[in-house]
């Protein structure tokens, strides 16, 4: 039944302004709206539904992960555009906040409503 459907992912915010202007100016994103709803177009043509929701709660796993070639450039500019990255008690990250632990390389961070972001990078 849905092998032919072009699914698409959401998740809800509390402020689409402040969404818009995160997407799209902090992290470089195509943003679209349309009737009070934000469009992320990134690439391999998968729209991702950003919505307002009014009791908005924050997503406690990391909702978007961004692929990246080198994550100390890619935290080194999100850094120099206002970006902080998170630390949790049970992943040692180093001071950047990039986790080495195991896996890929991985760092945290979230949106202005809360919710939480990586960027990786998949081979060192």
């Amino acid at each position: 039944m849905f092998t032919t459907t072009k699914a698409f992912s959401g998740f809800s915010v509390d402020d689409i302004d402040a969404a818009r202007k995160f997407y799209g100016e902090t992290l470089g994103l195509r943003v679209s709206e349309q009737n009070g709803l934000l469009t992320l177009h990134i690439t391999g043509d998968r729209d991702i539904l950003v919505y307002p929701k009014p009791d908005h709660t924050p997503a406690t796993y990391t909702i978007l992960n961004f692929p990246v070639d080198d994550i100390e450039a890619a935290v080194d500019e999100l850094t120099r555009r206002g970006v902080r990255f998170e630390r949790y008690d049970h992943l040692e990250a180093d001071d950047k906040g990039i986790f080495r632990g195991g896996g890929p390389l991985i760092a945290w961070f979230t949106d202005p409503a809360g919710n939480i972001l990586s960027v990786l990078q998949e081979s060192a």
